[in-house]
This record gives structure tokens, C-alpha cells and sequence, in this order.
């Protein structure tokens, strides 16, 4: 076992390949239909020339492929070398803080230029538009990390850069915005009057404060009536866009190997599941087919918990019913989320492939307050130095509970988890918080339960 507090690989041991989970899955899509995606219309099963108005066709093959290993282009490493491999940290403080046994573990992706995870897989999603020639991207953001990344990214790639912001975090949070716009990218509240649905919404509530769903149904009605000119990038729930965060856990596992050690455990927070998906799945990699046998939790709020509280079972992916439908844990796409601080976790689905896992008993999850994931983060922030995204805290207070165990028990266990982001640009949120000023809050079983009423009816 290594003494060292911080672990860091050389950039010719960056991955050369992300780790594609699809062969590996433990679930019989034709049992299950877990992976099945369909036409928001004729709830068929999509195809590719339906799916290529809104995605470039690479982006469609990879979430196809039954490839265990996808080479990373060569473009893409390049422009990886600006922040990767990211560091590995041995949390000493904060395990002695706790006056814990445990061996306290994270992967910081805050060292990326917009100070989250989500560059990941915005460079190749940029990178394949400009192949094809695209113009360039709509998309949505939540509390702003996702739109810096693809602004980034399509500035590198020479490409249009069109992002719908959750309305509630463009208030929040508006140097996220100035960032983008750094960039050159072109940011809209969100929902807004520059679309159909976005009149719509606001004719109903012209104090709606948005969401991702409705974020959403934005940037894919932007697409299409783009006519071709610009394609559609999601930040998360997609399996190729999980698979591009792999690279996080694949450098993980390669600097256990130089501190002597291996997870017990490892945990990530839950929105969509990116993320989380990006640090874990190379651990159940090695569950699956190496005889390892980590436990891997998912952290997500109260406020919005999509696991923990929603239902399996199919759902569009917006909240306008544009998207395709999946089977994921869902709280209904006509969730309209409080606005918590953590707004990249106001999704009201996840990821199908984190979904189906879960639902196979492959992965826990545990649903955590808000007040208690600000005492976590503030806790954590002055242990280690490091502010964690109001997002990450979820994935901090659920470290800090597991290590708390280890204390109880007198068991010294192994923990990692990722600290996919800063909170340099939440110091709002922290203010609230230091002031009294944030509130616990639980998303009701009967709302949930209302919004099952509106799920579309598919039969397969």
C-alpha cells in the first residue's frame, strides 16, 4: 500500500479505448427490453435514419455496438491531453476528520477547463458532428456543466453551439452562462418563447422555472426545424455518452494498481447517470468477468429520486413527448422538479442501462436531503480543500455515511468515489446554505404517483 496522497498517471497511459458495458450487460434485453429505444409517434422501435436527424451516425453505431472495446480517435486524445489522466487523491484529512478506518478514495474531474466530468464526452460528440459536416449542436443544460462542455467543445471543432438552460440554474447560476458565452455559444432561458413547446409551457405558467425534460424538447424541436443544419447532443442518459466517461474509471483502476489497493466500494451521484456510469462501470467490469466483487452505489436527492422512488417502465425522454421512449426508473416526464441547487440531478429519469442494473440488483442506491449533502460537501471542503459541485456533495455525504459504518463496525473498508465537479461557480448555493436560507424537501409518492398517469401506453 502506497503512502502517497495523490496518485497521477503520465498522458501516454490515458486509455486508448472506452469500455463499452453492452456485451458485458447481465440483463437479456429480450426479456427485459431494457435497451429497446422507440418512435415518440408510433412507439416502433426506432431507426437510424429517424435517429439521425437528431444524432451524428457515429454516436448511433457506438450505441449499437456490442464492442467491449472502442478505439478513442486520435482528435479526441489530443484534445483529452488538456486535463487528462485526472488525479486520483488519497482523502488522509477527511479520513482522519471522521476518525474512520477506512481508506477514503476520489477521482477529481474537476481538473477538466470547465471544472466537471462532462468534457468526457462532449469532445467526441463535437468531434463526429464536424466530421459529418454538421453545423452544429442544440442542447439542453441543467446547472450549466453539460453547456460549457459542449460550448467548449464545439469552439475547438469550429461548430454552432445553441443551448436551452434550465430556466431556475440560468438565474442561479449566471456565470455558467458568461462561460458558454466565452465559448460562443448562444444560451436561452429555458422554457423560453423561441419554440412551439416553450410558448406552450409558458402560456400555461409564465413562472415555470423549467426543466431538464422541458430543456429538452427545446433543443430537439430547435434540431428538427433545423432541417438538417444542426444535430441534437445529450449530455447524459445515452449509452455512448456513458461509455465516454469510462475513461474516468479506466485511469481509476490503473492508479489502484500504484496505490496498492482496490474498492470495496465505490460511489457516484445520480441524475442521468454519466457520471456515475463513467467511474462505476469499469468496476463492474471487473465484477463481471474477473471475479471482483465491489459494491457500487448511486447517490441521488431526495428531491428528485429517480430510482429510489420512481417506476421502472417506459417514459419519453422529455417532458414534451419529442424524445424517444425508454425503459428507465422515471418519476414522469411531467415532473417539474423544486428547485434544489443541484440542477444537474433534476432529471426525471436515468440512464437505461444504470436502470436496468439497478432494477437486477447490480448496483444500490440511496436517496440523500439537501441539507445533509451541504453539511457533507462543507465537511468534506474543509478536510480536503476541494469545494464539490452541489451535485457531487450527493456523492460525498454517501462516502462519508459508508465510511461512518466502517467506524461502527471497526471494519476498514476501501471506498472511492467521484468527485465529478467543482462548486466554484454554486457559491450561491453555499451562501443559501450558510444562511439558513435552503430547505429539506422529499418529492411526494402521490405526485409521483399522478404522473404515472400520463405515461405513454407501449405494449411489446
Amino acid at each position: 500500500m502506497s503512502e502517497n496522497t495523490k496518485f497521477v498517471l503520465a498522458e501516454e497511459d490515458m486509455p486508448n479505448a472506452w469500455y463499452n458495458i453492452n456485451p458485458d450487460m447481465p440483463v437479456n434485453p429480450a426479456e427485459t427490453a431494457w435497451n429497446a429505444v422507440l418512435h415518440p409517434g408510433t412507439q416502433e422501435p426506432v431507426t437510424p435514419e429517424f435517429l439521425s436527424v437528431l444524432f451524428p451516425m457515429q454516436l448511433i453505431g457506438e450505441a449499437v455496438s456490442m464492442d467491449r472495446w472502442v478505439e478513442i480517435p486520435e482528435p479526441v486524445k489530443d484534445v483529452y491531453r488538456l486535463w487528462r489522466p485526472s488525479p486520483l487523491f488519497r482523502a488522509r484529512r477527511l479520513e482522519k476528520a471522521l476518525d474512520t478506518p477506512a481508506h477514503i478514495y476520489y477521482k477529481y474531474e474537476g481538473v477538466s477547463p470547465v471544472g466537471s466530468h462532462k468534457p468526457n464526452t462532449a469532445v467526441p460528440q463535437a468531434f463526429y458532428a464536424s466530421e459529418e459536416g454538421t453545423a452544429g449542436f442544440t442542447t439542453e443544460t441543467g446547472a450549466g456543466q453539460w453547456g460549457s462542455a459542449l460550448s467548449m467543445a464545439c469552439n475547438f471543432f469550429g461548430l454552432e453551439c445553441h443551448v436551452y438552460m434550465v430556466k431556475v440554474s440560468y438565474q442561479q447560476k449566471p456565470y455558467r452562462r458568461v462561460i458558454m458565452q466565452n465559448y460562443g455559444a448562444s444560451i436561452t432561458a429555458s422554457p423560453s418563447d423561441t419554440t412551439q413547446y416553450g410558448q406552450k409551457v409558458l402560456a400555461e405558467d409564465p413562472d415555470s422555472p423549467g426543466s431538464l425534460g422541458m430543456a429538452i424538447s427545446e433543443a430537439v424541436e430547435a434540431a428538427v426545424a433545423s432541417e438538417g443544419k444542426l444535430k441534437y447532443a445529450l449530455g447524459s442518459v445515452l449509452g455512448p455518452v456513458l461509455m465516454h466517461q469510462t475513461v474516468v474509471g479506466l485511469e481509476a483502476l490503473k492508479q489502484f494498481e500504484i496505490a496498492g489497493e482496490y474498492p470495496d466500494v465505490v460511489v457516484g451521484c445520480t441524475g442521468g447517470g454519466s457520471n456515475f456510469a463513467g467511474f462505476v462501470f469499469p468496476f463492474l467490469h471487473q465484477n463481471f468477468t474477473n471475479g471482483a466483487n465491489t459494491r457500487v452505489v448511486a447517490a441521488e436527492p431526495m428531491s428528485c429520486p429517480s430510482l429510489t422512488k420512481g417506476e421502472y417502465t417506459f417514459d419519453f425522454g422529455d417532458t414534451a413527448g419529442m424524445a424517444p421512449i425508454v425503459k428507465m426508473h422515471t418519476l414522469g416526464h411531467t415532473f417539474v422538479p423544486p428547485g434544489i441547487h443541484a440542477g444537474g440531478l433534476r432529471y426525471h429519469g436515468m440512464a437505461p442501462h444504470v436502470c436496468a442494473l439497478y432494477d437486477n440488483g447490480n448496483i444500490e442506491a440511496v436517496a440523500l436531503h439537501q441539507l445533509g449533502t451541504f453539511a457533507a460537501a462543507r465537511q468534506f471542503a474543509q478536510a480536503e480543500g476541494i469545494i464539490p459541485a452541489p451535485e457531487t456533495a450527493h456523492a460525498v455525504k454517501a462516502t462519508i455515511d459508508e465510511a461512518l459504518k466502517c467506524k461502527e463496525e471497526g471494519v476498514s473498508r476501501i471506498i472511492a468515489f467521484n468527485l465529478s465537479g467543482h462548486g466554484h461557480f454554486d457559491l450561491g448555493a453555499y451562501d443559501d446554505y450558510i444562511q439558513g436560507a435552503l430547505h429539506d424537501y422529499a418529492y411526494p409518492e402521490e405526485a409521483v404517483a399522478e404522473a404515472m398517469t400520463h405515461l405513454p401506453e407501449v405494449t411489446l
